[in-house]
């Protein structure tokens, strides 16, 4: 397949935020961002698989296959790109005063952002729902954020901490849903065109689509990006029909790390802006998939970070004849006690 020259990178204040109408978030912003998470993020690397080992209907077809290895990421997933871009942009832009940063998440997120704030020496307070796993109230208190926990959901862990943020003047960082964020997810983007030497097609995995919407701002013009979704939490899918970011029920073993309610809408701009498409795959699914991985090339991720991948195993996406596909494998967080 031909895979046209990308445009060159636009003018940008680097924190990917616009008042002209431009696209929320740019390849300049990307291109920003990996200026300022350099040496505070892994770059990592892609494996490169025999297209043979592709199983189902891809055996024939796909002419080159890689896996980014983004589970080997600074604590476990692509979070911590955004959250190191998102607090050094609040820097740069005097956002960030001596309150430091607040977020909600009692999962990747706020990890990400608890090890950002730690490695920028910024004080960090993580707002989490009573009913987080203990283990990931221990993880946050021994980066060294400050926990509070309040509500038994997501989202009165949420409103808490916007009104603390309100309160002291810290900066607020969005799990997804945020120009730096976005940004900031995006350099993985770059990083696999420039270690592959260029790819046709991106699979990633889509929750509240921040790692969709960067990675697609990073390659547009140069590869089509392919959202993949839980059918237990079709964000993406549902704001596609609707056309508009919308609720939507939440269920599935993937509901820990792809369990967005709503598509951000910075996501559902770039999605439209860029042409990404929705494909859903089914528990069983991702299941199987995260189970090839570990049987054949030994690598652990979680059941959300196997989505990407699944669309391949179950046949949601066909490539074309010596299409060269990449699919982004995200996270590793997860107990592998069920893959002995």
């Amino acid at each position: 397949m031909t895979r046209p020259a990308g445009p060159p990178p636009a003018p940008s204040d680097g924190a990917g935020a616009r008042s002209d109408g431009d696209p929320a978030v740019t390849r300049a912003d990307v291109d920003a961002a990996a200026g300022r998470i350099a040496g505070y993020v892994r770059c990592t690397p892609v494996l490169a698989v025999d297209p043979a080992e592709a199983v189902g209907d891809t055996r024939d077809a796909v002419g080159a296959l890689w896996f980014k290895l983004e589970q080997l990421q600074q604590t476990g997933t692509f979070k911590a790109r955004g959250a190191v871009n998102r607090i050094r942009s609040a820097a740069e832009d005097g956002e960030l005063t001596a309150a430091g940063v607040v977020t909600a998440s009692g999962g990747n997120a706020g990890v990400a952002v608890a090890y950002a704030a730690a490695r920028l020496g910024v004080p960090a307070e993580i707002f989490v729902p009573t009913i987080s796993a203990p283990a990931k109230v221990r993880r946050l208190h021994a980066l060294g954020a400050t926990v509070v926990q309040v509500g038994r959901e997501y989202a009165e862990a949420y409103q808490a901490a916007t009104a603390r943020a309100a309160e002291t003047g810290a900066a607020f960082c969005h799990a997804y849903d945020q120009p730096a964020m976005v940004a900031g997810a995006g350099t993985l983007g770059v990083e696999l065109w420039e270690q592959t030497g260029g790819v046709d097609t991106v699979l990633v995995a889509v929750g509240g689509g921040g790692l969709m919407a960067g990675v697609a701002a990073a390659l547009d013009g140069l590869a089509r990006v392919v959202g993949v979704e839980p059918a237990g939490a079709p964000t993406l899918h549902a704001a596609l029909a609707a056309r508009r970011p919308t609720d939507v029920p939440v269920s599935g073993v993937a509901a820990d790390s792809l369990g967005a309610r709503r598509l951000g809408r910075i996501a559902f701009d770039v999605a439209v802006d860029c042409g990404v498409r929705s494909l859903l795959v089914g528990d069983d699914d991702l299941v199987a998939a995260r189970r090839w991985l570990w049987d054949r090339h030994r690598l652990v991720v979680e059941h959300g970070a196997a989505a990407a991948l699944a669309a391949l195993t179950a046949g949601a996406y066909r490539p074309e004849p010596g299409e060269r596909v990449a699919v982004v494998l995200c996270g590793a967080n997860t107990d592998p006690a069920d893959l002995g």
